[in-house]
C-alpha cells in the first residue's frame, strides 16, 4: 500500500501551511508565557546577576503588597473611564456620519487620522497642550477660565490621560460601528416608521441588536487595551502625581526596570493575565444574554 497518499500529502500540505503561524505562537506566546511564569518563582537580581527560587514568596509579597492595590483602582478608574467614553464617542460619531450629508467623508478621515499618527509622538504633543502655559489653558483663558495644571492634579491628571487616550482611538471603533451600521437592512427601519416607532425606539430596538457583535468585539478590544496602556502614562504623568494615575501595567514596568525585582515584575504579569483573560472569558460568556443569534 503506498505510503504518500492523497489524503496524508493534503494534510501535509495544511501542517506546512499553518506550521509558521504554530511556530509563531509557540515562539512568541507559549513560551514566554511559561518563562514570565517560570521567573514569578524566582527573585532575578540581573545588577547582582542572582536567580534564586523562592516559590511562593512573590505571590505572597502580591497579596500584601498596598501599592499594588493603588495601581489596581487606577487602572479601574482608567478603564472604566476609557471604555464607557470610547464606546458611546465612537458609537454617537458612527450614527451622525452614517446620516445622508454633505462632508461626511472629510468629518470620517478627521476622525480616524490620529489612529495613524505615533502614539509617542500623539502624547508629547499633548504634553505641551496640557502644560499650565499651553495652549488647552490659552483657550479656556479666551473664554475667561483659569485652567488648571492638568497633568498634577490628582483626578485632573487621569482625566487628561483617559481623553488624550480617547481622541486617539475613538476613530477605530467608530469605523468599525459605522460599517455595522452600513449592514443594517433600510428595510426595517421604514417598517418601524410605519408601525410609528420614533428615532430612539428605532435605535434600541434594531440597531442595536442587529450591531451587537460588533459592540462585543469593540467592548474586549477596547478593555483589553485600556488594561495595557503604557506610553500614555510614561510620557505625560509618570504615573503621578504620587500613584493616582500608577496603572497596573506601569507599576510593572516599575518594579521589573527601575527597582530591578524581575521575579517580582514577572507576578505582576501574571496577574495581569489573569486579569485580561478573566475579563475576556467574562464578556465571551455575557454574549449570549445580549449578542443576537448568541442565545
Amino acid at each position: 500500500m503506498t505510503f504518500w497518499t492523497c489524503r496524508r500529502r493534503d494534510n501535509l500540505i495544511g501542517y506546512l501551511f499553518v506550521a509558521p503561524a504554530l511556530l509563531g505562537s509557540l515562539a512568541f506566546v507559549l513560551i514566554p508565557l511559561a518563562m514570565v511564569g517560570w521567573y514569578s518563582l524566582n527573585e532575578w537580581n540581573v545588577l547582582g546577576g542572582t536567580f534564586e527560587f523562592i516559590g511562593g514568596e512573590n505571590y505572597k509579597q502580591l497579596l500584601n503588597d498596598e501599592k499594588l492595590r493603588d495601581s489596581l483602582v487606577a487602572t479601574a478608574w482608567f478603564a472604566a473611564g476609557l471604555v464607557v467614553l470610547n464606546l458611546s464617542l465612537a458609537l454617537l460619531l458612527a450614527v451622525l456620519l452614517n446620516q445622508k450629508l454633505r462632508g461626511t467623508t472629510l468629518f470620517r478621515t478627521l476622525f480616524f487620522s490620529p489612529v495613524l499618527v505615533s502614539l509617542v509622538a500623539w502624547t508629547l504633543v499633548w504634553q505641551l497642550m496640557l502644560q499650565p502655559e499651553g495652549s488647552v489653558n490659552g483657550l479656556l483663558g479666551v473664554f475667561g477660565v483659569d485652567g488648571p495644571n492638568w497633568l498634577r492634579g490628582d483626578t485632573t491628571a487621569m482625566v487628561s490621560v483617559i481623553v488624550v487616550q480617547v481622541i486617539k482611538n475613538v476613530g477605530l471603533n467608530m469605523v468599525l460601528f459605522l460599517a455595522a451600521l452600513q449592514g443594517v437592512p433600510a428595510p426595517l427601519y421604514e417598517a418601524a416608521k410605519i408601525d410609528g416607532a420614533g428615532a430612539w425606539r428605532r435605535f434600541r430596538s434594531i440597531t442595536i441588536p442587529l450591531i451587537s457583535p460588533t459592540i462585543l468585539l469593540t467592548s474586549i478590544i477596547t478593555i483589553v487595551g485600556s488594561l495595557q496602556v503604557f506610553a500614555q502614562i510614561a510620557v505625560l504623568t509618570q504615573g503621578g502625581p504620587g500613584t493616582s494615575t500608577t496603572v497596573l501595567i506601569y507599576y510593572l514596568y516599575q518594579q521589573a526596570f527601575q527597582f530591578h525585582h524581575f521575579g517580582y515584575g514577572a507576578t505582576i504579569s501574571v496577574l495581569l493575565f489573569v486579569i485580561v483573560a478573566a475579563l475576556t472569558l467574562l464578556q465571551w460568556q455575557m454574549r449570549r444574554k445580549w449578542v443576537l443569534h448568541e442565545s
